[in-house]
């Protein structure tokens, strides 16, 4: 299970990587096994803003559809222009290529509740 040090992690399994006021967020390597083959991602093209914790978008598997939830508040910077024809990268590169949005952080705070890599692994078991 690939659990990267340096990243913030959530509960509800993304996980936010912060560059400056930039955070890239993705699903973790632990949710993107439990969830399976991913066929379908879904986030509004003209969603431009979001909250923290509140649905950003889905995620849909040949087993299930998750809700993507939104790690901290911010303007939408970019959303990952390849998951809407490739959405497998998210299996194949939880933490690289397979990143879904990317955020200017509003609230810098909201960031230092989220898990650290060790708190990540106990959550999930490990």
């Amino acid at each position: 299970m690939n659990i990267p040090e340096g990243l913030k992690y959530t509960k509800e399994h993304e996980w936010v990587s912060l560059d400056g006021n930039i955070a890239t967020i993705g699903i973790t390597d632990y949710a993107q096994g439990e969830l399976g083959d991913i066929v379908f991602i879904d986030i509004d093209p003209n969603l431009s803003e979001v909250t923290a914790d509140a649905n950003c978008g889905t995620i849909e598997a040949v087993k299930t559809v998750s809700e993507i939830y939104a790690p901290c508040s911010g303007k939408i910077a970019e959303i990952n222009p390849v998951l809407g024809t490739n959405p497998e990268t998210i299996n194949q590169e939880p933490y690289g290529a397979g990143w879904m949005l990317k955020i200017e952080v509003s609230n810098p705070a909201e960031l230092d509740l989220l898990l650290d890599s060790i708190a990540y692994r106990e959550l999930i078991g490990q």
